[in-house]
């Protein structure tokens, strides 16, 4: 691509923008240097990379970079032999690091979303845990080779630390001595040249032996070395020699190695650089707001509500375009600072972008073509030097372009045909417009000449475009209308701005019959559009609160659904909990009475065991499926229902017994619940036998032979106290030959005097162990079970 370009459509600022976003510097220069590309699955490839990295960014948040250096220059000394510096070692095992914790958080995308273009890359990392924690043994987090790097190093360093605290132990005691402190000129020891020394006067010179390391600027202080610590500091002087010799060892060591893993290192370096680039990428669409557009070979272009990247967001008018279908020129015409020249920038820096595999900053089904070039001609490029009129330098430009391009470029022309006479200049307009189309360019051109008004109407392929005007505010709206033409505005604009009537009726005259009806013509389509516009609003605001409306709806649906099948659902494990809680009560009871049998050799009739387990297991509800059966449809009926009968309740599919009935509903036992039911919800599967049976009564079957009249419970409801004694009496004989072990007393809660008088008869019975009143589930206040001895 052509760097002149790069820079008329100002490419070059969004690749500063990348680059800026780079997490080190060898993402930053690749970004600097990127080009668009010609090729469709190049740029393929390079947005899917961008699309993985902008994944991985969303689901686990920025890529860890942290760490990582160019360190090509220290791999190239150390394979020439040279020796690394501490800094330049430990930038090499940071760097290391940092790609292993790159290379982890890769996997861990690649886990829950693939991202196979950054994982070929994280594949060409490379590991070394053997140099790297060798290099940081070595090497502490400031650049300083550490004592442990070996044993040779670390005793240097303490004999180092000894000789040293021996020599300033010795020049303390000078120091400290009241007939050397008038000597000094200050109490203290100080460093010169790597050897101890004090600050003694210059007078007092002859008294020190030893060594003058320094003077103060006046001269006054002389900075001497005893003779007494002169040994004693050229020890310490050998030691530190030493100690460098053995870090020169130490780090020659840690260059060779550092040489032998460079080939892998230096593949890894660019891997490294390259997944910086790629996550700047994803970083610049998001902080753009841009998308993943849709990319073809054949020419066309569909933005949809694109920006121009460099315009501030709150200042930007967003572009709907589409080139290459019906047409592939577009001519764009309209006053000055109307924002054409914006518009055609926008349609080449998009193309760029999207060539160069960035996101485009507009929504979602945009769609945008690999041209083998972008020529423009945008801007007065008039030079002095060059004797360049403004007319003579876009004719330069026009020309090489007409040399240069191909059936696959796109053109962007900006004013045709200006600067020179308006007749020459329409009709060369024209001209070169009708030789690019011909050609099969995709062209995008802007004019103020309105014969190319009429040009586009005439030739097929070609459509007009403008720029809105507001006519009341006087000021462009920057939005671009594709198949309205610009209108001049300029009588309208006069009259708004006070010119005199009669001077613009004047100059309305001057004006051709021909340019009034295209005029007039172009009002009335402003209109139209005007007009379908408000109603294509308003029609989107409505659809709007009807898709609203009817989301909001699906919704409670879907949660008055999910709430009916929880209150089903809880409701059948409740009931299928109590009748298993009842059968185990149950299934007790018939083995204590088979035990009974055996011991008193008394003749229960196994048959009547089975059949009343059989009662049992039927009362245990089924469990329908949860969508309704057919609300509304009418059950089949053989004949009235009636109390007794065994039905299905259709909405619940679920098996009960009606055991009391109105005209309109009915009460229905659904194991040990009862609930009343519309006679319309049920259905009849098994009309009621001549003798009916509750569970209970089924239960209190399970007696000996001679006591088939025995029962579990007693309802005395609607009696007298004296009449409920006698009955009482009577019903816990029968209860104790039968061997119940509890019984139930059916009084009813009423005003609670039949309920105490029971109960005090209760207190003096024989046969009575002890008395309660029933729980929540089996009658409350209204019942009393008697445990019998």
């Amino acid at each position: 691509m052509d760097s002149k370009i790069i820079y008329k459509l100002e490419f070059h600022k969004v690749r500063d923008t990348l680059a800026g976003l780079a997490a080190t510097s060898l993402g930053k220069s690749r970004a600097e240097v990127l080009q668009p590309s010609g090729k469709l699955e190049e740029v393929k490839h390079r947005l899917q990379a961008t699309d993985e990295a902008f994944a991985a960014d969303r689901l686990k948040g920025g890529a860890p970079f942290g760490g990582i250096r160019d360190i090509r220059a220290s791999l190239k000394r150390s394979r020439i032999g040279g020796m690394l510096n501490p800094a330049e070692l430990l930038d090499i095992a940071n760097t290391m690091l940092g790609a292993r914790r790159l290379s982890r958080f890769l996997e861990n995308v690649h886990e829950n979303r693939p991202i196979p273009l950054l994982m070929r890359l994280a594949e060409q990392i490379s590991e070394d845990r053997q140099l790297e924690d060798r290099i940081r043994d070595c090497i502490d987090e400031g650049a300083f080779v550490a004592d442990k790097a070996s044993p040779e190093l670390s005793r240097l360093r303490q004999e180092l630390r000894n000789g040293e605290g021996r020599v300033r132990e010795k020049l303390e005691q000078m120091v400290r001595s009241s007939s050397i402190q008038k000597m000094l000129q200050d109490n203290l020891i100080t460093i010169r040249g790597d050897r101890y020394v004090i600050p003694v006067k210059q007078e007092y010179r002859s008294h020190f032996g030893g060594i003058v390391h320094d003077q103060s600027a006046s001269g006054a202080t002389l900075y001497i070395e005893p003779e007494s610590v002169v040994q004693m500091n050229n020890r310490l002087r050998e030691l530190r020699l030493s100690e460098e010799r053995e870090i020169e060892r130490i780090l020659m060591i840690l260059t060779s190695l550092v040489a032998d893993f460079a080939d892998p290192l230096e593949t890894t370096l660019e891997a490294l650089g390259e997944l910086d680039f790629i996550f700047a990428k994803a970083s610049l669409a998001r902080e753009m707001k841009a998308t993943l557009p849709m990319m073809n070979d054949r020419g066309f272009l569909k933005i949809r509500k694109g920006r121009h990247p460099l315009i501030a967001k709150d200042r930007v008018v967003p572009l709907d375009v589409e080139l290459g279908n019906k047409f592939s020129t577009i001519i764009i015409t309209g006053p000055n600072t109307g924002g054409k020249t914006v518009s055609l920038k926008t349609v080449g820096l998009l193309s760029l972008m999207a060539m160069a595999g960035l996101f485009v900053p507009g929504e979602d089904g945009s769609q945008l073509c690999v041209f083998d070039a972008i020529y423009a001609d945008i801007g007065d490029e008039q030079s002095i030097e060059q004797s360049l009129s403004t007319f003579s330098s876009h004719m330069t430009n026009i020309v090489t372009i007409l040399r240069e391009m191909t059936p696959k470029s796109l053109v962007l022309l900006d004013e045709v045909g200006a600067g020179t006479d308006p007749a020459e200049g329409s009709a060369l307009a024209i001209s070169i417009l009708e030789h690019i189309h011909r050609m099969g360019c995709r062209m995008v051109a802007t004019t103020h000449y309105s014969e190319l008004k009429a040009y586009a109407y005439e030739r097929a392929g070609v459509i007009n475009a403008s720029m809105e005007f507001d006519i009341n505010t006087l000021s462009p709206t920057y939005r671009l209308l594709v198949g309205v033409p610009g209108r001049s505005n300029a009588f309208a604009i006069a009259e708004r701005l006070g010119l005199s009537g009669r001077i613009i009726e004047h100059a309305r005259g001057q004006v051709g019959e021909d340019d009034q009806r295209v005029e007039s013509m172009i009002a009335s389509l402003e209109e139209n559009r005007l007009t379908a516009e408000a109603e294509r609003l308003s029609a989107e605001k409505e659809h709007r609160e009807v898709d609203l409306l009817k989301r909001q709806m699906e919704e409670e649906r879907r949660r008055f659904e999910e709430e009916r099948g929880r209150l089903l659902a809880k409701a059948e494990r409740d009931a299928e909990e109590a009748v298993k809680k009842a059968r185990r009560e149950a299934d007790e009871i018939i083995a204590d009475l088979r035990k009974l049998a055996m011991e008193e050799r008394s003749s229960i009739k196994e048959h009547q065991l089975i059949d009343m387990k059989r009662r049992l297991d039927e009362a245990v509800p089924e469990l329908a499926p949860k969508k309704p059966a057919g609300i509304g449809s009418t059950p089949k009926k053989a004949r009235p229902l009636q109390t007794g009968d065994e039905v299905k309740v259709i909405s619940f599919g679920q098996k009960g017994q009606i055991v009391d009935i109105s005209p309109e509903e009915a009460t229905v036992q659904l194991g040990i619940l009862k609930m009343k039911v519309a006679l319309s919800d049920l259905e009849l599967l098994k009309s009621a036998p001549q003798k009916q049976q509750s569970v209970q009564q089924a239960t209190t079957g399970l007696k000996r032979t001679r006591d088939e009249g025995a029962r579990l419970e007693l309802d005395l409801r609607g009696k007298n106290i004296e009449e409920s004694i006698i009955d009482v009496d009577r019903f816990l004989d029968e209860s104790f030959l039968a061997s119940f072990p509890q019984v139930y007393l059916i009084h009813g809660k009423g005003t609670g005097a039949l309920r105490a008088g029971i109960q005090d008869y209760l207190r003096r019975h024989k046969h009575v162990k002890s008395f309660r009143i029933g729980a929540y589930n089996e009658g409350g206040t209204g019942v009393t079970v008697v445990e019998l001895k």
